[in-house]
């Protein structure tokens, strides 16, 4: 499934390191019917995290997560999503690949 306009956004507080950050993650793909998060976050489930759909077609969640580094992919409709542009990624062992978001 190819997608479009995968958005990350972290939501700090007054310059300082945050202990825990807002990341919101927001997925554009107008025509799906459900959209769910996994990454290494919620040890990889497909059901834990729905995405909500706005009325312009973008699907969005907003995840509390620590500093670090954070390994994550879209289940799209009850598939995985792939070939995500503008994101960073990282090769995963299925021989596809991992969106990345590091949290500072």
């Amino acid at each position: 499934m190819e997608a479009s306009e995968p958005v990350k956004k972290i939501k700090g507080s007054s310059g300082k390191p945050a202990k825990v950050q807002e990341v919101e993650l927001t997925f554009r793909i107008p025509e799906a019917k459900k959209i769910f998060v996994a990454g290494t976050f919620n040890d990889w489930d497909t059901k834990s995290m729905p995405m909500k759909k706005g009325k312009d077609g973008t699907w969005r969640v907003t995840v509390k997560l620590p500093p670090g580094r954070y390994e994550y992919k879209y289940f799209v409709d009850g598939v995985w999503a792939e070939n995500l542009p503008g994101t960073d990624t990282v090769p995963n062992s299925f021989g596809t690949y991992n969106c990345v978001i590091s949290v500072n």
